[in-house]
This record gives C-alpha cells, structure tokens and sequence, in this order.
C-alpha cells in the first residue's frame, strides 16, 4: 500500500489519538499507581486538558500516523520544549555512526560542523567516525556535550563495499562498546549536511525516515527493484513505506537486531551470488517491514538533493550533498 493510499488515513488524527500518541511517547511519565481524581481533580485536569489541546501543533495535509499507530513525525506536529523537558530528566546518552572511507573523507568537515550545530543541541551526544583515512580527520571543535570518537577501519574497506559491510561493523561495535556507552543509536550517512534542528523527536525504540523518493511518481520502482530469489525481495503490493538507508536507528538494542538481521540477509545473498539492488537499503526496507518502526521520520529529516521538494516539506533538516562536489 503506497503513500497514496494511506494518505487518507490523515482523518484519524483526532484530539483522542493525539493523546494516545502522547501517552505511549518514550519519555511519558510512568503510571505505575492508579488513582481516582476526585471532582476538583477531575474538573482541573479536563480544563488542563483543553487548554493542552488548543496548544498542540496540527498538520491536516500529511499523513500523521501510521496503520499500526506510530506517529510519522513532521514539521509542526510535536513541542520540542515540551520533550526536550522530558529527555534531561532521564539523563540519556544518543550515538551517532557514520562512514568516511576512500574518497568520502572530504565530506567530514562539512557534516561534523553541521551535525555539531544541529543534532540533538544541548544533549549529550557521541559521534562515531569509522574511517581508513584517521590522519586525514581535521580537529574539530565540538560542543562541550558532544564527543567525537575516531574509528580506524580496514583500508581493504573501499566505498563501493561499505553498503555490505557497515551493518556488520555496527552490530559488531554495538556488542563490544556502544552498548555500555549511549542509549540510543543512529546512523547517519557522511555525506549530508543537516541544516536546521533534528531534536528528541527522533527519539524511539526503532526509527526509520521514509525516503524522499516515495513522494516522486516512479517510487514503486525503487521499492521492488530486487531480484525475487534475494533475501531483500518484498512482494508487490506488500510494501507500505519505503525507508532511506541514509537515517535509521532507535534504541541501541533494537538497532543491534536490525543490523544483525541485515547483515544475515547479505551474506546468504552474497553466498547465492546475489546483490539487492540497492543493496543494505534494501535489506533495510525488508527488515522493517516485518518489524514495524515505532516512530517514522518525514523525509523533512532527510531530502535527496536531487529531487525538487512538494509544498508539504515546510523545513529540509538534512539534505543529501553531492557525491562527486
């Protein structure tokens, strides 16, 4: 079922649904003892109630909400104060992984800056930088909540074999070492450059950011583009949203089984002399197919620079950066 046909189910977003949203949101408080409001209580919470509803952010020309429920995060459609409050209480630490090999150390500066700026500002934040260049990283200067951590890589680890192998490398250092260090993980392609603020909306246990090609006319191409007998295959017809490889993540838990799982997809590809067509993505988009994300990010959160963007992108956060500028 395409973007298309879902997009109908924009009228289910009612006042009742937003607060199921914002009941089941990863940092609500929890409730662990039931209480009977007395009258005062009751006519209090209903006035708290209407006054709450009448400040939440609507958006009525996108769709907001998935069919099993989770909330599809867009420009005006959440209180970044209002979560940034709630994440200081819990003292989280998110992780940022990224690859720069080969050619793609050029792009460093320009996402490290960027990334710095706009990525979870003010909370803690470790950026992993795998890469087989180290002495070619410029020292950068981060901000006092952030820490970057230089990963040295293989130099056999060319760019064309990364789709294949980052999986392997992420679910490899989640065991080791990110699993004892932050709290939630994410993936971020290198080359891109973010442009205004990604805060803990992204926050959730598995996350994944519909790719802006789902909004072009020929986007069922890229969702079926695989060869049947590849561990990556979808049925026609069975695909709901299609997901950019190039921002994924959530809890570092959830992030392990995904890249685990992908990564087992590849190599029985690999050992039938099959390659997805777009390869790690595809796996991806097989992976979360069957294993619903429980929070989707708008292709706001990340644009391919070369498609032209509809009306319905109010704010670009990130942006593709050309591979060859």
């Amino acid at each position: 079922m395409g973007i298309t046909k879902l997009h109908g189910l924009a009228i289910l977003v009612t006042a009742g649904i937003t607060g199921a949203i914002w009941y089941h949101h990863p940092f609500s408080p929890a409730r662990d003892q039931e209480h009977t409001a007395s009258p005062e209580e009751d006519t209090v919470l209903k006035t708290d109630l209407h006054e709450i509803s009448l400040m939440l952010p609507w958006r009525r020309d996108v769709l907001v909400l998935t069919p099993w429920l989770a909330p599809i995060v867009w420009e005006g459609t959440f209180s970044r104060d209002i979560l940034n409050a709630q994440y200081v209480q819990k003292n989280l630490v998110t992780g940022v992984v990224t690859f720069a090999v080969e050619k793609y150390v050029q792009f460093v500066e320009g996402f490290m800056r960027s990334a710095n700026k706009y990525f979870l500002a003010g909370h803690q934040v470790n950026f992993y930088l795998f890469t087989d260049s180290p002495e070619k990283i410029p020292h950068l200067q981060m901000a006092p909540e952030n820490h970057l951590f230089v990963i040295p890589v293989q130099n056999h680890l060319g760019w064309q074999d990364l789709p294949t192998s980052r999986m392997d490398i992420i679910s490899t250092y989640i065991h080791s070492q990110f699993q004892y260090e932050v709290d939630y993980l994410y993936s971020i392609d290198i080359h891109v450059q973010l442009l205004a603020h990604i805060g803990v909306e992204i926050i959730d246990a598995l996350v994944g950011t519909i790719s802006s090609w789902q909004f072009t006319p020929h986007h069922e191409n890229k969702a079926y583009g695989t060869q049947p007998e590849s561990q990556a295959v979808i049925p026609e017809g069975e695909w709901d949203f299609y997901y950019t490889a190039s921002f994924y993540g959530g809890s570092v838990s959830e992030v392990y089984k995904l890249t685990r799982a992908c990564f087992k997809g590849v190599m029985e590809d690999r050992e039938n002399g099959i390659e997805a067509r777009w390869r790690d993505e595809s796996h991806l988009n097989k992976y979360l197919l069957h294993h619903k994300p429980t929070r989707l990010l708008s292709p706001e959160y990340y644009w391919d620079a070369e498609l032209s963007s509809p009306s319905i992108i109010q704010v670009k956060r990130m942006c593709s950066v050309h591979k060859d500028s």
